[in-house]
């Protein structure tokens, strides 16, 4: 497999060069495996493609014959032509997805979600092993369980596994530093590890089971807390017989809401296909150990004119970079070059994945279920993608555009009296909110409070990047303020060299009401003020309200983590029994600031030079 690619292909050549002698390139093409790059103007990657034969096939692209009003498209912009020779055309595939993932050519099928899933991790190197939701590299040791299709699936998973096992889910700086057990244990979600309210042998065993569960063996956790509710009730301990017999309860609903029976065992994605007016909609639903976890929805983009197989072989080979692929894989359409395509996804799993399109029985079934799921989403997104055009159009007559807008962003700023600044860029296209896209900045090096400043770095830093790219601007900027704001947005662009985006600052008008917005555009004259129903207003709104949101998230979030930090950690000497006492001792950080060095030194630990380390810190 090739790994460490380039940013470009080593043989990619400066737009300064001698124009490109297209019949001479093909005379001197190879017959072996490998992809081809087409560029267009300005070195721009339009298409990425894998040949088992590359002089035939690329060769093909330039003979007379019908093409696709879409492939006729792209080779109307193509300037140059690359190659990369690869051993076979597994690594061709590979490499092919990579620089997929990598570049977004805008002729290829792509992916508008493709990023890592979450998982259920059991932190087991830590003492009193907490239950994580994870997502990333799995570095971290531990047993992880999933993947789930979404965090709000996992979250779910989470409360009921707290709720029957009562394992902590704080992070570790939490749990080291607690003197009273938490909320959590109030509500009987946890067993107070933290303060010492269960011993470490049964909270082991209580992880134990948690991990039989999760792993399947359910029957076999239940018996196990089965046969301890017997233990308890025979040593008169009537209280904890009674928590057992809750757990076992709980367990049997989890098991009855998602068992799913299982043919030949193993771990199963199912992904559903399914084509209809034109537009094309995965459905994959992850089965593990039994379990059904959910499923998604992804839309591939530039698949129009492609037939299912071609489909199915990209969606595998861009999903599975750079995730865990399952032993088995269930499919309504097999993909094409389907040997070629399972054994590069086992050449990147380093396990055997067999790939299946299943006819009867169970595995039938679960297709049935997932296809049903796929047309829904299909539906739903149609009638989603109707209203989404009716909001571009409203837009376009409002900022009176010669075509319709395919991007609109917006901006907001969230500082708590200039603490812990952030800013907020929300995307919306005619599909409605691409929350993939969505970006936050941590302001730096600005003063604090200064929303003016905080915007102007906020753009800058946005479209600098999607410029030094190469990447669509959006033909309308929104910024939640008034003239200054809007004056630092310019600004940031100026210095960019870009003048094709539509500037909009919406201030709150002077009553600070909804429906009272005034809408400072970018070369008109004067502010303009909508009635409050005025269907653009809506759609204005809808946009600032969402940028807001997604802001204030970000803030609350930044500020938590900075708030997390004690000034005590920065002190050398000073570790967690330390500070415990200290805090203990004077009632928080105030009173250590304000104690001398006498009183600091009659804490517990704290022997003189370290009370004269702790004093000098402070003064």
């Amino acid at each position: 497999m090739i790994q460490n690619l380039p940013e470009k292909p080593a043989q990619a050549l400066a737009d300064s060069e001698e124009p490109f002698d297209l019949s001479g390139f093909l005379r001197t093409l190879t017959s072996h495996p490998g992809i081809y790059q087409m560029y267009g103007k300005g070195r721009r990657l339009l298409y990425v493609g894998k040949a088992r034969n590359l002089k035939r096939r690329v060769s093909s692209y330039f003979q007379k014959q019908r093409h696709s009003p879409k492939t006729l498209a792209m080779l109307a912009q193509v300037q140059r032509v690359e190659v990369l020779v690869t051993h076979t055309e597994t690594e061709a595939l590979v490499l092919e997805a990579n620089l997929i993932k990598r570049h977004h050519p805008p002729y290829n099928i792509l992916l508008r979600d493709d990023k890592s899933y979450p998982y259920l991790l059991i932190a087991s190197a830590e003492p009193f092993p907490p239950m994580r939701l994870h997502r990333g590299a799995q570095k971290q040791k531990g047993q992880y369980f999933g993947p789930y299709p979404a965090v709000t699936a996992l979250r779910e998973s989470m409360v009921l596994l707290q709720k029957a096992f009562r394992l902590r889910t704080c992070e570790e700086h939490t749990f080291r530093n607690r003197s009273r057990a938490c909320l959590q244990y109030q509500i009987q979600r946890c067993s107070g590890p933290c303060v010492g309210h269960i011993l470490a042998e049964d909270y082991a065993q209580d992880v134990s089971d948690t991990i039989r569960f999760l792993e399947g063996r359910s029957d076999e956790a239940i018996r196990n807390l089965g046969e301890r509710m017997q233990q308890a009730a025979e040593q008169l301990d009537f209280e904890e017989a009674a928590r057992r017999r809750d757990q076992i309860a709980a367990l049997s609903k989890i098991q009855e809401r998602q068992y799913v029976a299982q043919a030949g065992g193993g771990d199963f994605d199912v992904i559903a296909l399914i084509q209809e007016n034109g537009q094309w909609v995965i459905f994959i639903s992850f089965i593990r150990n039994g379990r059904q976890l959910g499923g998604r929805s992804l839309f591939p983009q530039h698949a129009e004119d492609l037939r299912g197989p071609d489909v199915m072989a990209g969606f595998l080979m861009q999903f599975y970079t750079n995730k865990d692929i399952p032993g088995n894989l269930l499919v309504n359409v097999l993909p094409r070059n389907c040997a070629a395509v399972t054994e590069a996804l086992m050449t990147q799993s380093g396990h055997k994945v067999a790939m299946d399109a299943p006819q009867r029985g169970p595995r039938k079934r679960w297709m049935t279920m997932a296809q049903t799921n796929a047309l829904s989403a299909l539906r739903q997104r149609g009638q989603q993608a109707s209203a989404g055009r009716r909001r571009m159009l409203l837009l376009q007559e409002f900022f009176e555009l010669p075509e319709l807008p395919q991007r609109v962003e917006c901006f907001d700023i969230s500082h708590t009296r200039g603490e812990a600044a952030v800013a907020s860029c929300v995307v919306f296209g005619e599909d409605g909110a691409m929350k993939e896209a969505y970006r936050r900045f941590n302001i730096r090096d600005v003063t604090g409070g200064d929303d003016y400043a905080a915007i102007e770095q906020a753009v800058y830093r946005r479209y600098g990047r999607l410029k030094k790219e190469g990447l669509a601007l959006p033909e309308i900027v929104l910024i939640d303020g008034g003239p200054g704001q809007l004056a630092r947005a310019e600004a940031a662009l100026a210095m960019l060299e870009i003048d094709q985006i539509q500037l909009c600052g919406v201030s709150k008008g002077t009553t600070r009401r909804p429906g009272m917005e005034l809408l400072h555009v970018s070369g008109w004259a004067d502010a303009r003020q909508l009635p409050p129903d005025d269907p653009a207003l809506l759609v204005i709104q809808e946009i600032r309200d969402e940028a807001h949101r997604f802001a204030i998230t970000g803030h609350r979030a930044r500020r938590a983590k900075t708030r997390q930090d004690s000034e005590l950690d920065h002190i050398d000497g000073i570790g967690p029994k330390r500070r415990i006492a200290l805090l203990r001792a004077f009632g928080g950080l105030k009173g250590i600031r304000d104690a001398g060095l006498e009183d600091l030194q009659r804490v517990g630990g704290i022997h003189q030079e370290l009370a004269q380390r702790i004093y000098e810190h402070f003064h």
